[in-house]
């Protein structure tokens, strides 16, 4: 794990420029726009952003171009829910940009992206950026535990504690695919958790070091 995230540090130290800049700021206007544009077609039988949709056997013919196209197709029919989710994940992807780097998260979050296409096309069909932004509200939890969000906008909740909520979909997404007989299913959740612990591995490791220091044993003189 140690290796990957080396390789992730130089590759970033190397192309400080990499990546876009305020990233999440483009997917959330993207998802605005296509939102729109299915609610002007919404009365006609042709699906007039079919063509955005992540399709394995269609980007091996050559529709490269949905590898990308995907991460703009709205999670949400509701325009209230989509909102609240497109300004969550836009004020969790913002701070994890400024903590990291514009080339360290786009890094991070572009590996998950490319992870469901590998998997896409190789024919499992995947909904969408589900388990990116499961990952990436993973790692903001992890560096800024204390964080408070009001839940259902009037119980104050640290983000800490959501995290194992968190953690439970990724564990009922792999349980239910290995139940199901889909390896490949189960192999989406599983990459995004390798994702998420390559990137945040100084912090684990540092944990990992204080835990081992305040519960091994000392001598009294």
């Amino acid at each position: 794990m140690k290796k990957l995230y080396d390789a992730a540090d130089r590759f970033c130290a190397r192309h400080p420029r990499f990546g876009i800049p305020d990233l999440m700021r483009w997917i959330v206007i993207g998802n605005v726009v296509v939102y729109v544009l299915m609610l002007l077609t919404m009365r006609t039988d042709a699906n007039a952003v079919s063509f955005l949709y992540l399709n394995g056997s269609k980007v091996l013919h050559g529709e490269l171009w949905r590898i990308v196209t995907f991460i703009f197709v709205p999670t949400s029919s509701s325009p209230f829910w989509l909102a609240i989710s497109l300004y969550f994940y836009y004020w969790i992807g913002s701070s994890l940009e400024r903590q990291w780097g514009t080339a360290r998260f786009n890094l991070y979050y572009w590996s998950g992206v490319l992870a469901a296409s590998a998997i896409s096309g190789v024919g499992y069909s995947v909904g969408g950026t589900e388990y990116v932004n499961l990952s990436m509200f993973l790692a903001f939890a992890f560096l800024f535990p204390d964080t408070q969000l009001l839940l259902f906008f009037f119980i104050p909740v640290k983000i800490k504690w959501l995290a194992w909520l968190d953690i439970a979909v990724f564990v009922i997404g792999i349980v239910q695919s290995l139940l199901a007989g889909s390896w490949l299913g189960a192999i989406l959740p599983v990459v995004a958790l390798l994702n998420f612990a390559v990137f945040i591995w100084p912090e684990v490791h540092y944990l990992a070091n204080r835990t081992r220091q305040q519960y091994s044993p000392r001598t009294v003189q």
